[in-house]
């Protein structure tokens, strides 16, 4: 997973314009909310990539390369974290929290079930 801390591109007198993603070909943007204690995820894609850019609250993100270890991962307002191919990834919401998903790949629309693959056993926290 690659976590960047996303910052204002143009600041002036009427407020701020944020280039969250620049150059990247998106097939799909969702908006997500989550209530406290809610856990989405915990389930991986063959062909998708994602990127998750928190508008609102707290997110913990456990995410885990086929083989690897799990890791933990926080993120809060500003935060955009990408997960690639076969990464499988969870989040769970340590407050009510929104968040904007950009994807690449077929996870979208009528297509959202069919690059889903739900884990046997969900990601637990390594801490």
């Amino acid at each position: 997973m690659i976590v960047e801390r996303i910052q204002y591109t143009k600041k002036d007198d009427r407020g701020e314009i944020t280039d969250i993603m620049v150059k990247e070909n998106i097939d799909y943007v969702t908006l997500i909310t989550s209530t406290k204690g809610s856990t989405r995820g915990n389930h991986y894609h063959k062909k998708t990539d994602q990127w998750v850019y928190i508008l609102e609250g707290k997110i913990k993100m456990l995410t885990q390369m086929p083989g690897g270890p799990v890791i933990l991962t926080m993120l809060q307002k500003g935060d955009l974290a990408k997960t690639g191919f076969m990464e499988r990834h969870a989040m769970i919401a340590l407050e009510d929290s929104s968040f904007m998903v950009f994807t690449r790949g077929p996870r979208g629309g009528d297509d959202y079930e069919t690059d889903t693959y739900r884990l046997s056993e969900p990601l637990s926290d390594p801490s």
